[in-house]
């Protein structure tokens, strides 16, 4: 690993509280023109004996602004402490875990939806200012079990969008759908095209194959900039022991989405974009001259606490510790596929995944609303999946198998 390490809890403790000690105190120093403060004093106590062993809760209280994208060189100096933590957790999942080469850029995002609009702001700018294609010239292109922010990004950013269909049984996508969709996209007028990849979508855990798409598309002679959507999949799918994960080995993938609220279980407000070096400049939002280093996120003013609380997760399992987390809800999702294919019960599993999705005629309405399975659509359940958490544990799960018909 170049980057991820395992730390102790004093390391880390040391660690974070040496980073709010270089950000300015607002407690103790004059500051006069920011137009920010410390958490409300007499809500929030910063004297509180316990936080003297609670970084992640000292941090919420000092109350760090993360605005702008720190990779890019200049940020907000009074902040620089808890910045230089982002920069190193953005290494850690460019490199360790997305198994990227050279240098990129990033910031943690309110969440994977943000971060998958950033993506297309990106590319949808690219083309414009680079080949002059105009925004409605320009085509989203997602699997249907894609997330539903890729309709968000369309709308916001004036794109079409187009809709590669997967096959029913096995959540794949073939080179006939996507060159039935490629077809109808060029035949709309469309000249440069936006790819989403899923890697694991939020109702199957199916994984895309980049591949043929870049086969697709180059055949097809049309511009375009591949985005991975692992919001779901980015801190799970590469610790599968899976092959052909959609990573930054793959030349052709530009950025990617993660979305630590998830399979990291750290606090919402946790998503992450993450993007090869020299794409960020076509975010840059020159208006934004009174930020030190001006910016090019779409979020703007953002909690540092939540990049801090990633980095501290991620550091106190360290690489082969969280390979091992992994492997326990693959082991219990291999116990539920069993029971499942004993009861004769129709699902879906995409191979080393913890989502397991159940056809609606095996499930109760009163079976699923006890237990919280959730459905495709609440008004026309097709599937109801399970998501093998760390608290999802087999005694929980052997209530749900009981109640299957």
């Amino acid at each position: 690993m170049k980057h991820w390490e395992k730390l102790s809890a004093a390391e880390i403790q040391k660690r974070i509280f040496s980073a709010l000690n270089k950000n300015v105190n607002f407690y103790e120093e004059t500051v006069v023109g920011v137009p920010a403060s410390h958490l409300d004093s007499k809500v929030f106590y910063s004297d509180a004996n316990f936080l003297k062993d609670a970084p992640f809760l000292s941090a919420l209280i000092h109350n760090p602004n993360h605005i702008g994208c720190h990779t890019l060189g200049k940020s907000e100096s009074f902040f620089s402490g808890t910045q230089e933590i982002e920069r190193e957790l953005i290494s850690i999942c460019a490199h360790d875990i997305l198994k990227g080469e050279g240098e990129f850029d990033g910031y943690v995002a309110s969440g994977g939806t943000e971060a998958n609009i950033q993506a297309a702001w990106i590319y949808r700018n690219y083309f414009m200012k680079t080949f002059g294609i105009p925004a409605n010239e320009i085509s989203l292109l997602v699997s249907q079990d894609g997330h539903y922010s890729m309709a968000k990004a369309a709308n916001i950013l004036g794109l079409n969008m187009a809709i590669v269909q997967v096959d029913e049984a096995t959540r794949k996508i073939d080179s006939n759908a996507i060159n039935k969709a490629i077809s109808g996209l060029i035949e709309r007028g469309d000249k440069a095209v936006i790819v989403v990849v899923n890697m694991m979508t939020t109702m199957f855990g199916s994984v895309d194959d980049p591949l043929i798409y870049v086969e697709a598309l180059k055949e097809a002679q049309l511009p375009f900039k591949l985005h991975v959507d692992g919001a779901y999949g980015g801190f799970f799918y590469p610790f599968s022991g899976e092959a052909n994960i959609p990573d930054f080995r793959i030349p052709e993938i530009t950025s990617v989405t993660l979305d630590a609220h998830k399979m990291v279980q750290a606090p919402y407000g946790t998503g992450m974009f993450i993007i090869r070096k020299g794409w960020m400049q076509f975010a840059a939002t020159k208006e934004a001259s009174y930020v030190e280093g001006e910016d090019s996120t779409l979020i703007g003013s953002r909690s540092g606490a939540n990049a801090l609380a990633i980095w501290m997760i991620l550091c106190t399992y360290g690489p082969y510790a969280w390979r091992e987390k992994i492997f326990v809800l693959q082991k219990r999702s291999d116990w539920l596929e069993e029971r499942l294919k004993a009861k004769g019960i129709n699902y879906f599993r995409q191979a080393g995944s913890n989502i397991l999705t159940i056809r609606s005629e095996h499930v109760p309405p009163e079976l699923a609303s006890k237990y919280v399975l959730i459905p495709d659509n609440h008004d026309n359940p097709q599937w109801y999946k399970i998501v093998v958490m760390e608290h999802v544990t087999i005694e929980r799960l052997i209530l749900v198998v009981e109640g299957l018909t």
